[in-house]
């Protein structure tokens, strides 16, 4: 396993830290400052990147050449976004509440970025290493609920409430199969740590085995996403991720053509630019935890480490552009129904394929155990999921519409 690039920084940490050996108390924050700080500059950079990734991407899409005025290629443009929002004129509302329209972008960017610390970005790479990770990356990302609402309520505005109020309802309805999805992998491999989830994702005695074939293959096969509850798992998970991080085309609580920009209407200058920041960031913190959960996180064959966590963190970002410019926006009846109708049944039944599949191979080995998932666990999702799709469509759960028109 190629780690070499992981432990130069974790050296080069300690190596810092131990100058300050005769300091415990300044050696305590360069500790954090190395924890965190360096971790920020990187996201921050990544969130510069994608902003151009998904302009170009989407110009691509829509046949036009996107940014290409500022720097080569356009590279610098989010640059000159950043200089624009800073001198842009900050205008708050008169009968705002004050306190709470300051504080709404803040709750929303500090729990992105605490999110953020617990991904494992490589072997050891773990800005808080919790034993209950999973658990309070959840935990600290439902802030973002209180924080989206407290915006919309904040601002006066009834286009900004109704945007809080849907968001509000997308973003808890959405944390119900996100949730499920992730009780599966920690399930299966037995921890809620990230770093042993990854570990788990691995075939230990291909890797140990001295042969470069089955050392190379040892490192991917294991990933969740080829399991059968894995893969579904993943898909559910996905899905609720867009919702979650506000991402097309479950990106209703900015509605432009209906709500204006939703709870973001009365923000201007740099409240609005953190807004975009946090969402960027908390979309990077949700594929994060997608890539650790089902894709092995940092282990691959050859790059194990850091690279192979950006490659697949990056992956799953130009995924979600992709579904951006592809798909149109739901309805808000949609949106609701299938989370509630669809994606949470669905969920639950993958927790009993994923413990049908864990007693088989136990019993008969993971060969079985994996032809027999892919035939009648992943078979039985997919009647499922049609019997479900069937049963939405019928009269009996959706009524009979009925249209008034103006005359």
């Amino acid at each position: 396993m190629n780690n070499e690039l992981d432990r130069i920084i974790l050296d080069l940490g300690q190596w810092l830290e131990g100058l300050f050996a005769n300091w415990p108390a300044l050696r305590i924050v360069v500790h954090v400052l190395l924890s965190t700080l360096p971790l920020m500059l990187a996201f921050m950079g990544a969130f510069a990147f994608s902003t151009w990734l998904e302009r170009k991407g989407l110009a691509r899409i829509q046949n036009r050449p996107g940014p290409n005025r500022v720097g080569i290629f356009g590279l610098l443009q989010p640059v000159a976004d950043g200089i624009k929002m800073l001198f842009k004129e900050d205008i708050v509302p008169d009968r705002s509440d004050k306190l709470f329209h300051f504080l709404a972008p803040v709750m929303l960017m500090v729990p992105a970025m605490i999110a953020i610390g617990f991904l494992p970005l490589g072997d050891g790479l773990t800005a808080l290493p919790l034993d209950s990770a999973i658990l309070f990356f959840f935990a600290i990302g439902s802030m973002n609920t209180l924080a989206v609402f407290m915006a919309g309520w904040s601002s006066r505005n009834k286009y900004s409430l109704l945007g809080g109020m849907r968001a509000v309802a997308q973003m808890i309805s959405y944390e119900i199969p996100l949730v499920l999805s992730t009780v599966v992998v920690v399930m299966i491999a037995g921890s809620l740590n990230g770093q042993e989830i990854v570990a788990s994702q691995q075939i230990h005695t291909w890797v140990n085995s001295g042969n470069f074939i089955k050392e190379f293959f040892g490192q991917f096969l294991g990933w969740h996403i080829f399991k059968p509850w894995g893969f579904a798992g993943f898909l559910f998970f996905f899905v609720s991720a867009l919702a979650e991080a506000n991402r097309s085309p479950f990106d209703l609580p900015e509605a432009d053509s209906e709500i204006i920009a939703g709870h973001l209407t009365e923000y201007s200058g740099f409240k609005y630019a953190i807004f975009f920041i946090a969402e960027y960031i908390s979309a990077f913190a949700i594929a994060g935890i997608a890539v650790t959960l089902f894709l092995g996180g940092w282990s691959g064959p050859i790059l194990a480490g850091l690279p192979w966590f950006i490659i697949k963190l990056f992956s799953l970002f130009a995924l979600m552009i992709w579904i951006r410019g592809t798909l149109p926006r739901l309805r808000v009846d949609q949106l609701m129904g299938y989370a509630w109708k669809f994606l949470m049944p669905l969920a639950i039944l993958n927790i009993f394929v994923a413990g049908l599949y864990y007693f088989a191979e136990q019993q008969w080995g993971p060969l079985v155990a994996l032809i027999g998932g892919w035939v009648l666990g992943f078979g039985s999702l997919q009647m499922a999921s049609i019997w479900l799709s069937k049963l939405n469509k019928s009269p009996l759960l959706t009524g009979k519409r009925e249209y008034i028109f103006a005359e």
